[in-house]
């Protein structure tokens, strides 16, 4: 079971106060506490520039992927017989592929590699690896588990579909907890490349109901170190 840390002494600024962009505030600190305050109460953390103020964002609308919505198309069927999938063993190379600076857009810079690393270490952070037959690190993904729920953060991928392969495992991860019927899998910002697995959107409102049930279920999180891939056909599969 994950490590309650020490509680915040901060106080964020409800969600709807979020601006055009979901910008609630800026500003606060890192600790474990701090950020699993946030989450709880419908934000995250993602600096305004790398490497410049810390934001605390809760976009309208919220990116979600419902476990029964993944689609997965045949050819990703196929790539996910190419590699194992391992769970929570490689956390700082899953973080190095995720905050490769050459990435567009990256804004994992060394507080956010600290705080999740710590978060890791207390049992909130997750990984989901894929592995290819050479033994190499070929993808993976890594986020965030409260109760039901699973803000995932970033992946990345080496290898063809690597990084898809990771999100297939991690949905049927989720689909064998104990709390399955409650869980609320938050990818943040709605994506085309997202949106063609599944993903849409929802409005805030809404999601902040389903984040209170979701937080307040019990642990989904009970993976063994290494898992099969075998997805089950959802409604969104394509042949």
């Amino acid at each position: 079971m994950p490590v309650e840390p020490p509680s915040t002494p901060w106080v964020f600024p409800p969600p709807d106060t979020a601006d055009d962009h979901g910008l609630v505030g800026v500003g606060a600190d890192l600790e474990p506490g701090t950020v699993l305050a946030a989450y709880r109460s419908g934000l995250f953390p993602m600096p305004l520039r790398r490497r410049g103020p810390m934001g605390w964002w809760s976009p309208d609308p919220r990116g979600v992927l419902d476990l029964d919505e993944l689609r997965v198309s045949r050819s990703l069927r196929q790539s996910c017989k190419r590699f194992e999938i391992r769970v929570d063993t490689s956390f700082d190379a899953v973080l190095t592929g995720c905050a490769d600076p050459r990435r567009p857009n990256g804004w994992i810079d060394t507080r956010m590699a600290h705080a999740y690393r710590h978060l890791f270490e207390l049992g909130w952070v997750h990984t989901v690896e894929a592995w290819d037959d050479h033994g190499h690190l070929a993808g993976g993904l890594y986020g965030v588990s409260i109760g039901a729920f699973f803000a995932g953060e970033s992946m990345f991928h080496r290898e063809r579909d690597a990084s898809k392969v990771a999100l297939v495992a991690l949905v049927e991860i989720l689909r064998a907890g104990p709390s399955a019927e409650a869980a609320l899998l938050d990818v943040q910002w709605r994506t085309e490349h997202l949106a063609s697995l599944g993903v849409r959107d929802i409005s805030r409102r809404s999601y902040l109901k389903r984040l209170a049930v979701a937080v307040a279920a019990d642990e989904l999180w009970r993976p063994r170190r290494s898992v099969p891939v075998e997805p089950g056909r959802a409604a969104g599969d394509r042949a």
